[in-house]
């Protein structure tokens, strides 16, 4: 049995890919897999489950000795489960750039393309054989692209990714517009969450200039309702630093519909790269970004200290 699973702390796309692609291998290969999380799916990812009629995936703590995996939405050694590299890895999907430290035990199939969802790249990969994909499946992949691409208005879309989600979306009858505001207004309610766990929801470990940061990204269409926390968020960041091993939390709030972002500033350090990485004076404890609002496109590459 191969089990197929995306990144830690699943967002919509790295719940529903293993969901996919599993299909994929079963149905049209007829290879048994299995869909699998790394932990509990965001408040988008489950609204999206749920509409499409699938049950949440089993998560799992880590995988064991020559266990067959499939890596999708990630290739990234810390997002992974701790004995990844003892596992038999049989193949990666992924949009994201290459980290480098994973090991295979024989040559795989990996593809990486630069579109903005994993989802994207699977769809195209199966061919011809989409049309066979089930309602659901279909709609899965188009909810995955929405998200990702936060409904087209993110800069990592690409034509590719729309055409895909555009062609879905008439297949399926569905209003592309009307069910991403119902994607996003999941999203943002975060009201069951603690600080900390919204500090993690969304987020990935970078360095930069020798300091290791966890950089947290929480999409909105209610940035106010984040932002009423912002005291309490920052209050809970030392803590998740420490326990997480890194230096410092970044927590970008994104609002989706006006295209920017808030990035709070708790500190000198979160203040300097605020500073020198997108240009901008910092007088308070938070700052506006216009227009930032992909975290692997406009966030890490412009990263400084």
């Amino acid at each position: 049995m191969i089990q197929v699973f995306g990144h830690l702390a699943p967002d919509t796309d790295a719940t529903g890919s293993p969901i996919i692609w599993a299909w994929y291998l079963n149905e049209i290969k007829g290879t048994p897999a299995e869909a699998k999380l790394l932990g509990e799916p965001n408040t988008e990812a489950l609204f999206v489950l749920n509409h499409w009629g699938f049950d949440k995936p089993e998560i799992i703590a880590d995988v064991a000795a020559g266990d067959n995996v499939v890596i999708v939405d990630t290739n990234n050694p810390a997002e992974l489960p701790a004995g990844i590299n003892d596992a038999n890895i049989m193949e990666i999907i992924d949009h994201h750039m290459l980290v480098g430290g994973l090991k295979t035990s024989a040559p795989i199939n990996i593809t990486v393309r630069p579109v903005a969802c994993t989802a994207t790249i699977m769809a195209s990969l199966m061919g011809d054989n989409l049309a066979r994909a089930p309602r659901e499946i279909k709609g899965l992949i188009m909810s995955c692209i929405l998200s990702d691409t936060l409904e087209f208005r993110s800069p990592t879309t690409t034509d590719v990714d729309r055409a895909c989600a555009e062609t879905l979306a008439s297949d399926l009858g569905m209003d592309i517009s009307a069910f991403a505001a119902d994607m996003f207004a999941a999203k943002s309610d975060v009201s069951a969450f603690s600080d900390a766990e919204l500090l993690r929801m969304d987020s990935k470990k970078y360095e930069v200039a020798g300091t290791r940061f966890r950089i947290s990204v929480l999409e909105t269409t209610s940035p106010a309702t984040v932002l009423d926390r912002k005291e309490s968020l920052m209050q809970a960041m030392p803590a998740v630093a420490s326990e997480d091993g890194v230096d410092q939390v970044l927590l970008f709030v994104v609002d989706i519909l006006n295209e920017e972002s808030t990035l709070l500033v708790p500190n000198d350090i979160a203040k300097n790269l605020a500073e020198k990485s997108f240009g901008v004076t910092v007088t308070g404890d938070t700052v506006v970004l216009p227009g930032v609002v992909s975290r692997k496109k406009q966030i890490i590459p412009n990263l400084k200290l």
